[in-house]
């Protein structure tokens, strides 16, 4: 994965083959996973129109007989099997009206140690708000609200830090968690496509609020989330109406409201409660349902299946561009995140595994990794940081370090908790591993 790479020009590209380098920055291109295979004839048309060489990943090469059967092109015309025969919806691309540009105004180091209780604080507010939902018919959002307005601060200044913090949080309930994570992925996506301060607030006040409806349900039914009958189904999907219920006095804004009512429909037409599809679908509530969706692949729940790698949640999210997601709105997204996004545990090409500290829009497949552990597994005495970018740009094909594979969360001898001060003993320090 990486080790072995070989520069060839476009139009000698074969399907099957692994590009894994461009003759021009990534973010130059349309092109928005850094690394993929070559899967038709229209993957290299779309090269030709933007590259003279590539370089290719010789290890990553797979049978073209094997690609042929997909028939789905990676960046160039969709074809009509894509998907599975799911329904395809192409819309022109999204507009904003007057975006922000968000540079980073904060290195990590510091923003980790302002930011460092917020989620805890943020669990807190939701905690005790979820709980009136059962017991008063008045409840008081202005303490959650706060929060929120600290959270967009947060991605505002440094969109790293709070994914960093979501990632190696431990919540024991899982609608808490899955609100307030859901909330920081959909804020640095808002961040992304440049969605002003106050838009954000409504956005993440409406991710942080998703879930209420489903307090009117039980715990066993919500435990097998995922693994329901039809007609368990049924039931479940009712907790967005019951959301709207819950929430319809409270004096919120149409923009958050939005959000609650609209996170789980989708841009076909297949999501819920009322099935509406495209541009009928606010562009909150299509936020907050990708990032609803994404936490949902890969948050992990005693009682269901692993969830999945980050890596492997990118690219189906990437799969699924105009079917369930708009395509654009899709790019936006893994363009904030990143292909390895900020949290994810990862194996080094030479065995050494550690966790995506940050990530760069040019070198997307080369984030900035902190190794935990020697090529053998074994804990490091020290951890450290290492760039993966910079450590390469001196070093030969055969040279370079690069992820080999996205591990699952919880994989033994790595536990992120335990080396930075976000609420845990511990004798290393993140913050003082960070250097920028």
């Amino acid at each position: 994965m990486g080790a072995c790479q070989r520069k060839i020009a476009v139009h000698d590209l074969e399907v099957g083959m692994f590009v894994s380098d461009l003759d021009r920055p990534w973010h130059q291109t349309p092109f928005p996973i850094q690394g993929f295979h070559i899967r038709s004839q229209d993957d290299i048309r779309a090269l030709l129109s933007h590259c003279k060489w590539v370089s290719i990943d010789v290890a990553e090469t797979r049978d073209s007989v094997e690609l042929t059967k997909v028939s789905r092109p990676a960046f160039g015309t969709q074809s009509r099997h894509r998907g599975e025969g799911r329904e395809e919806l192409h819309l022109p691309p999204l507009s904003i009206r007057e975006p922000v540009t968000y540079q980073p105004v904060t290195t990590l180091k510091r923003e980790v140690k302002t930011s460092k209780h917020l989620l805890e604080d943020a669990g807190d507010a939701l905690d005790r708000l979820y709980d009136t939902f059962t017991t008063q018919d008045i409840r008081d959002l202005r303490p959650v609200a706060v929060i929120v307005n600290k959270m967009v601060h947060s991605v505002i200044r440094q969109p790293d830090a709070l994914l960093w913090l979501s990632r190696i949080r431990q919540h024991d309930d899982h609608v808490y968690r899955h609100a307030l994570n859901t909330s920081v992925w959909a804020l640095v996506c808002g961040r992304e496509l440049g969605l002003n301060e106050g838009l954000l607030n409504h956005l993440g006040l409406g991710c942080l609020l998703s879930q209420v409806g489903k307090t009117r349900l039980s715990a066993e039914l919500l435990s097998r989330e995922g693994q329901l009958s039809p007609e368990e189904y049924a039931l479940y999907r009712t907790y967005v109406d019951e959301g709207m219920t819950i929430l319809e006095e409270s004096g919120l804004s149409r923009a958050v409201l939005s959000v609650v009512q609209g996170h789980r429909e989708r841009h076909n037409g297949s999501g819920f409660p009322e099935g509406i599809r495209g541009d009928r679908i606010p562009l909150l509530a299509k936020i907050a349902g990708l990032a609803e969706f994404f936490e949902s692949l890969i948050g992990p729940r005693e009682s269901l299946a692993e969830p999945m790698t980050p890596a492997k949640a990118v690219a189906l999210l990437y799969d699924m561009r105009n079917i369930e997601f708009q395509d654009d709105l899709v790019e936006s997204f893994i363009q904030a995140i990143g292909i390895y996004p900020t949290g994810s545990l990862v194996e080094l090409t030479d065995g050494q595994r550690g966790i995506v500290v940050s990530h760069s829009a040019e070198r997307r497949l080369w984030p900035r990794v902190m190794v935990m552990t020697d090529r053998y597994h074994a804990p490091l005495k020290t951890a450290k940081v290492v760039d993966l970018a910079k450590y390469n740009e001196s070093r030969t094909a055969t040279e370079i370090l690069a992820i080999k594979e996205c591990l699952v969360h919880g994989t033994e001898g790595l536990d992120p908790a335990g080396y930075d001060g976000a609420g845990a003993e511990s004798r290393w320090s993140f913050a003082r591993l960070i250097s920028r």
